[in-house]
């Protein structure tokens, strides 16, 4: 058995890719989740638990909200957290700016998640069509649902309507891509 381990800063990053995963997982690999309280405990705390990970067969993917910070120093912070475990496969990806992005980049998925209506059409709207752009997703999505959009619950709703083909956030698209070559590797 294989195991695809994440490292996470927020409880709403596990609910949306236990939505996601079982989509595109092949059936051999069994997924852990490390979930830390914010960015600070991650940080802290990272190198010490890849260092001391002992399942075989595992592969590692961290991953971490951009917030205000710089895209490129953020994953280099991370990745340099990751070097003491050089015999670790090891990816790092980064929300851009928030996971509510990966939300704002699929708004089908959101209606149909949160029951609601008339939201698929704005997804043309020039803000909706690069939603990594935008400095705050999670209050515009909030705005946008009619603030019936609430973190945890949001993600568990919204992710296993998530189409993983054509979400307009990039950073989404670039998860998936990470996710699919670890596991084919």
């Amino acid at each position: 058995m294989k195991t695809l381990v994440f490292f996470l800063e927020e409880p709403s990053a596990k609910a949306m890719l236990e939505g996601i995963l079982p989509r595109i997982l092949p059936r051999q690999w069994l997924v852990r989740y490390i979930v830390f309280q914010g960015k600070q405990d991650l940080e802290k705390n990272l190198t010490k638990k890849i260092r001391h990970w002992r399942m075989p067969n595992s592969v590692f993917i961290v991953m971490r909200d951009q917030d205000a910070g710089d895209c490129r120093a953020i994953k280099s912070r991370l990745n340099l957290l990751c070097e003491g475990a050089k015999d670790k496969r090891i990816l790092v990806r980064i929300a851009c700016r928030e996971l509510e992005s990966f939300y704002l980049g699929d708004l089908a998925a959101v209606e149909q998640g949160l029951n609601l209506s008339g939201l698929r059409g704005l997804q043309q709207k020039k803000k909706y069509r690069n939603p990594d752009s935008l400095g705050s997703p999670s209050k515009e999505l909030s705005m946008l649902t009619g603030y019936a959009y609430e973190k945890l619950s949001g993600s568990r709703a919204i992710a296993p309507f998530m189409a993983l083909d054509h979400n307009c956030s990039k950073s989404f698209q670039a998860l998936l891509t990470g996710i699919q070559k670890m596991v084919a590797a």
